[in-house]
């Protein structure tokens, strides 16, 4: 098996392991490097063809490991071609092909647009470096979402606060969808405009989307929110007397070379 294979199915089990993928929740998608394409060719044994509801020009020619539909983490390394699969995205983008896994006729994941989406637009502002899309159902940053109004200056501020390492790892803030039904392009359309800015957006009452270059970075971005999340939690029932200033931010964003979000700084 080849080894971006191996590392796609590492990250699936993380995240279970963690308890972010309760039965077949979250989802997790990855853009194949041209030579990683090239090393997995000889699996290409299938040829199904589906449509998209949505315009995936922009990623037109690109093949992609996903999550499939109403499959479930835990299995991933038991059996991975039934649980995820290799697709490639027409020339048109008007649909994609299966050339691996997905047996017995399974789809990838039902928010397969969303993925597409927030890829096209990570892709745009991050000259074609983000590769990977994650979408998991942490437990703390869930809760926090019924504690805030969806406003990403607040909850930045308090992720930022919560844990010192989180102004270095997403000096951009994180941001928040108010609830939506998952699945449809319209929950699709609205994160892709917020992951322009944040590398991360929560959907509230739900989980969170998270993007980054590699399987490390963006597994260790959605780690780092879910502690901070934690962290607050844990000091708010506790009682919080004092936090991280934001002239306190600032000397660490400078210290780790960083631009920090000064909108979300008073």
């Amino acid at each position: 098996m080849h080894r971006v294979i191996e590392d796609y199915i590492r990250m699936c089990h993380d995240g279970y392991k963690l308890g972010w993928h309760e039965r077949n929740g979250g989802n997790l998608t990855y853009r194949m490097r041209p030579e990683e394409v090239e090393g997995c060719r000889n699996l290409f044994t299938q040829d199904r063809h589906l449509d998209l509801p949505i315009d995936a020009s922009a990623l037109a020619g690109e093949h992609f490991i996903t999550s499939g539909s109403g499959k479930y983490m835990r299995n991933m390394p038991l059996e991975p071609e039934r649980n995820m699969g290799i697709i490639r995205i027409d020339d048109d983008g008007a649909g994609y092909t299966i050339l691996w896994g997905l047996e017995d006729d399974a789809k990838p994941t039902s928010e397969l647009p969303s993925h597409l989406l927030n890829h096209i637009a990570r892709c745009a502002v991050t000259d074609g470096r983000c590769r990977v899309i994650y979408h998991a159902h942490p437990a703390n940053i869930t809760a926090l979402s019924y504690t805030i109004e969806p406003d990403a200056r607040v909850l930045s501020r308090i992720l930022w606060q919560s844990e010192t390492e989180c102004a270095v790892v997403f000096p951009e803030g994180v941001g928040i969808l108010d609830w939506m039904i998952p699945g449809g392009t319209d929950i699709a359309l609205e994160t892709s405009k917020l992951i322009r800015t944040y590398p991360a957006v929560v959907w509230a009452f739900h989980g969170i989307f998270g993007s980054g270059e590699t399987f490390d970075e963006t597994f260790g971005l959605v780690h780092t929110i879910e502690k901070a999340a934690e962290i607050y939690l844990k000091a708010k029932g506790a009682g919080i007397v004092r936090t991280i200033g934001d002239d306190q931010l600032r000397l660490l964003a400078d210290a780790f070379g960083v631009k920090i979000n000064e909108d979300f700084l008073d």
